[in-house]
């Protein structure tokens, strides 16, 4: 895959996300088996928007990247970013916290990670 639709796809996919936890927490969360239960935790979600949004933002801004030493080192901050993704999520679905759907997440964030990685090594 060209380093432009790779993060096409990336950042489309993280911006969804960020502005599903921003604008609606209460019917994405319950999914992933998490519960919702005080103001709190409804702005946590909002606030993780952020860091997702700024991924997004991230990769449809540097989607005109071209090989070399920069893009190299992006494609490694994906990777390390979606890594602890997969274990974070994991993590997650082993202590109870992520049930049903949740489970998606540690797949979702090793797809991530493995594309993440092949963008890496072609650079």
């Amino acid at each position: 895959m060209n380093n432009k639709t790779f993060l096409t796809v990336h950042g489309g996919i993280y911006v969804v996300f960020a502005l599903a936890l921003f604008f609606i927490p209460s019917l994405v969360w319950p999914i992933y088996g998490v519960e919702l239960n005080d103001q709190y935790a409804y702005f946590l979600s909002q606030h993780t928007s952020i860091f997702l949004g700024g991924l997004g933002a991230i990769s449809l801004l540097l989607r005109d990247i071209e090989q070399g030493y920069i893009a190299k080192r992006l494609f490694l901050a994906l990777f390390i970013t979606n890594s602890l993704g997969v274990a974070i999520t994991l993590y997650a679905g082993f202590i109870g916290i992520f049930t049903g759907f949740g489970w998606s997440d540690p797949a979702f964030f090793t797809a991530l990670s493995v594309l993440s990685f092949y963008q890496f090594k072609k650079q």
